[in-house]
């Protein structure tokens, strides 16, 4: 492994088993922000998250609770006229699911072949295990820059109130650029830097059309049954060759790469047979085009179904906003088109859930460059600039609080890290490599020039 001139060379082989023990410890705490029996789990994981920091010999570490789930401060304090370069990754995870799903206990961080695999273990305590290494990594030379670590708490539930926490904290969290550890990557040797993303908003939407459940066999054919309206109204979402048919939503973004139709059809798991969705390049469909997607509903399971017409059933819609967008504009138009598309007159009532962000991140600023010249450093090769179908609200969020800094979103996970899914993993290489390139930038960082914060 490479290293910069003057700087002690990395060992790969100490920094995988520190990345792994680190994450066997992460790993074990179920912390899912958005059920609320795991708050407790949530609390424990910031403050295990603090404790590491403490024993990695930062001197200032704050864990915050404001409305905000509890997020980590930690901060080392930059030499005279070096910037200051934030960490950021997040400790919440996503719900487990069933675990009959999963080859390995999802709390138990389990080696196989090239991947470690569990809840989080990708989606993002990987993003705070290779932030320590790096600082790890850099314990026996004086830092060059200053260093902020912030590991958020409430990612995975859109990060309602990421804007206050950082308007109250800016004090703790202005840098001159930042490090999000929590995009993706284009393969397990092609990193990658997310130049847009695109915001995420919800809906739960119940529909109505009975004031109690009565025989089908009585009542059916003239009565209708509200799973059925639900169904009807759900298909309303997705024009006939699958592109999304809510009004409203816009799109302008394009892109120097594309998705292949083989990758993405081996990246997703897609059955042969089935189609792919909507027209025009896979890289604009993926990144800069809108998706619905239902993600929940409720109903009477078939193991429990009877002949009995349904008076009411609900279903959660998860939209994906394009850049360019507010993602409360998005949302408005959500609630409009189900509330405008009831079929047989039943009644729909809509729910708004939470909603963040799109974001677009120029990579062409001075840290940006240093970042690229660190990566091509640790991999041999410059980082794919690509969009990511996901949403990181703190993108955007950071660029609106500190316009004059330069957020780079790097990834540690790849198209087979399965995130919110059974059988999450990260690729180990991918991890040790990525610390390289964080130590190789944050030693470049010291000479980048910058605006000033302020």
């Amino acid at each position: 492994m490479s290293s910069s001139p003057d700087s002690t060379p990395l060992d790969p082989a100490v920094i995988e088993s520190q990345l792994i023990a680190d994450l066997e410890r992460l790993v074990a705490i179920p912390s899912i922000g958005a059920l609320e029996q795991h708050q407790g789990d949530l609390a424990t994981s910031a403050e295990v998250v603090a404790q590491m920091l403490r024993d990695l010999g930062c001197p200032e570490v704050n864990v915050i609770e404001d409305e905000a789930a509890p997020a980590v401060v930690g901060r080392y304090p930059a030499p005279a006229g070096a910037p200051t370069i934030c960490l950021y990754a997040h400790h919440d995870v996503q719900p487990i699911g069933d675990r009959s799903l999963w080859k390995t206990d999802p709390l138990v961080a389990t080696r196989s072949g090239d991947r470690l695999f569990g809840r989080g273990v990708a989606d993002d305590k990987g993003g705070i295990a290779v932030h320590f290494a790096a600082l790890r990594a850099l314990a026996d030379e004086d830092l060059p820059v200053g260093v902020t670590v912030f590991i958020e708490g409430e990612e995975e539930m859109g990060s309602p109130h990421v804007r206050e926490f950082i308007r109250d904290h800016a004090d703790l969290l202005a840098a001159d650029a930042y490090l999000v550890a929590d995009s993706g990557n284009w393969g397990v040797d092609e990193p990658a830097f997310t130049t847009t993303l695109r915001g995420v908003c919800d809906v739960t939407v119940e529909v109505a059309t009975l004031d109690h459940a009565v025989h089908s066999g009585q009542f059916g054919g003239p009565v209708p049954d509200a799973l059925t309206a639900l169904c009807r109204l759900l298909a309303t979402l997705h024009h006939e060759d699958g592109s999304v048919a809510v009004a409203g939503l816009r799109t302008s973004v394009s892109y120097d790469v594309d998705y292949s139709s083989e990758q993405l059809r081996a990246d997703a798991g897609m059955l042969d047979g089935v189609q792919e969705l909507g027209s025009g390049s896979l890289a604009e469909r993926l990144w800069s085009g809108p998706s619905a997607t239902v993600i929940g509903l409720d109903a009477p399971s078939v193991e429990e179904s009877s002949n009995t017409l349904i008076p009411s059933a609900r279903a959660r819609i998860s939209l994906r906003v394009p850049p360019g967008m507010e993602a409360d504009e998005a949302l408005d138009h959500l609630i409009a088109h189900c509330q405008n598309n009831a079929p047989w007159g039943s009644h729909v009532t809509v729910t708004p859930g939470g909603s963040g962000n799109p974001g677009q991140l120029p990579v062409t600023g001075p840290f940006a460059q240093a970042a690229k010249a660190a990566y091509h450093e640790a991999f041999g090769a410059d980082p794919v600039l690509m969009g990511q179908g996901g949403a990181i609200p703190i993108t955007g969020e950071l660029l609106s609080a500190f316009p004059h800094s330069e957020v780079i979103a790097n990834a540690v996970c790849d198209p087979d890290s399965r995130m919110h899914a059974p059988n999450e993993s990260a690729h180990v290489g991918l991890l040790v490599r990525t610390v390289a390139a964080e130590v190789a930038f944050l030693r470049r960082a010291a000479t980048a020039v910058s605006q000033s914060v302020n």
